[in-house]
């Protein structure tokens, strides 16, 4: 199917729906989606929220609300507590199952509360080939809607459509949640979690593409993209990204040769 039926697919699942909720993130995906409903719906009949708790930057909390000002939708903050849920400070394989049914159990009934019957999220067809738990959760979930990938858009194409309609994150980067970098039943504080915001935004002006902290207890393990590993292996930028990181308490800093890779701490997965 082309793009151009998909679009028109996705106009038509909005249309069945009347008005919605967006889980807005503030990334490609949702930004997309968002301006997708806007248009389908009407911005009076569009809502984005945005989780927020630990898992969540204060850059990224920012973002969100500058570009959900932008697209000119109503836009709301709402706060989520997964760090009462033992099984998601657990921090197992499932860690992503637990916080999605939190969250969207929590914004439904919030949504409901106020006459929005749909909660819309952006997974695209492409997450089918990542290890996703989360998306159980929405499937357990009756009222909670997946539009991209029930139209068949692929990253690419909703990057392309982004660009077409100006969207400024047509070229954001992919990003994932800041538990997403504490390493496998490590369990989830927000003060771990802290350490890596603050890791992360100290290393992002010494290189540009993708950059990921990872959170192994005393061992902060940092993954580049590859044409930038000589870049923070020079005396100088090792010398102030290590001294940086031990004074947010890690003991050891590594660079990891391998390079950034999406998803690297699923490798210790058990099959």
């Amino acid at each position: 199917m082309k793009t151009e039926a998909k679009l028109r697919k996705l106009e038509e699942i909005f249309q069945t729906l009347g008005k919605a909720v967006v889980a807005f993130s503030g990334g490609v995906d949702s930004t997309f989606l968002t301006a997708a409903a806007v248009r389908a719906l009407g911005a009076e009949n569009v809502l984005a929220a945005t989780a927020v708790s630990a898992t969540l930057t204060d850059d990224e909390r920012t973002e969100a609300m500058r570009l959900a000002k932008e697209i000119g939708v109503k836009h709301v903050l709402l706060e989520t507590d997964e760090f009462t849920d033992a099984p998601f400070i657990a921090n197992t394989a499932d860690r992503c199952y637990f916080c999605k049914k939190i969250r969207f159990q929590a914004l439904t009934e919030w949504a409901v509360a106020r006459g929005y019957p749909w909660i819309v999220e952006g997974t695209n067809v492409d997450d089918a080939g990542d290890y996703r738990p989360g998306t159980r959760a929405v499937a357990e979930l009756p009222s909670v809607r997946s539009p991209l990938k029930e139209a068949g858009l692929t990253k690419a194409e909703i990057r392309e459509v982004s660009k077409r309609w100006k969207l400024p994150t047509w070229e954001k980067p992919s990003a994932a949640c800041l538990a997403s970098r504490i390493e496998y039943r490590l369990p989830l504080t927000p003060e771990r979690l802290k350490q890596v915001e603050e890791a992360e935004k100290f290393i992002r002006p010494l290189c540009k593409g993708q950059l990921r902290v990872r959170h192994h207890g005393s061992l902060a393990r940092i993954e580049v993209e590859p044409e930038w590993i000589p870049k923070l292996a020079e005396p100088e930028p090792a010398r102030l990204i290590a001294g940086k990181l031990k004074t947010l308490g890690f003991h050891h800093v590594a660079l990891d040769l391998s390079g950034y890779k999406m998803g690297s701490l699923n490798q210790d997965l058990k099959p």
